[in-house]
């Protein structure tokens, strides 16, 4: 297994400005960084993987070092087919946490070879999540600080359709 892949796993619907945070800053620390959109069976998208896909390419330019692929099974499972040994998850919140340790001590018991890292959220993206923006969006506020530029057209040609 190699120890510079790392996961960045994340329903990203649609992907916002923290969340590219989260991953130019894993893109540093890791020679390669996989992101990939996961289905989430607790939630109800309005953008399809495929798509969240292309948004987040759209919103890479000039990092070099990641890749973006749609899963939609057991993410331990996705890790070890990648010979990925590191998880990113973003913390925004205390309440963040709770959960995403569950999800960090499941996976070790899947896959023993995968740790979870933990990164902090930036402190100006503390607030800021894609129910937010999608929130926004469809109430047709001004979600330009929120969302890379390069898919902000999309989110809203999308979110605000009648």
């Amino acid at each position: 297994m190699n120890k510079s892949i790392a996961i960045y796993p994340g329903s990203f619907d649609p992907i916002t400005l923290g969340h590219l945070d989260i991953i130019r800053r894993a893109s540093a620390m890791f020679d390669k960084v996989i992101v990939v959109v996961m289905t989430n069976m607790a939630k109800t998208c309005s953008f399809n993987p495929e798509e969240r896909r292309q948004m987040i390419c759209k919103s890479l330019a000039g990092i070099d070092n990641v890749t973006v692929e749609c899963y939609d099974g057991l993410l331990a499972e996705y890790a070890k087919m990648h010979g990925a040994r590191v998880i990113i998850k973003g913390l925004r919140a205390m309440s963040d946490f709770e959960y995403e340790f569950q999800m960090a001590l499941t996976n070790k018991k899947l896959n023993p070879d995968v740790e979870t890292l933990f990164l902090t959220t930036s402190p100006q993206y503390m607030y800021l999540s894609s129910s937010m923006v999608k929130q926004i969006a469809q109430l047709h506020g001004d979600i330009s600080d929120f969302v890379p530029a390069a898919i902000h057209s999309d989110i809203l040609n999308r979110l605000t359709q009648k």
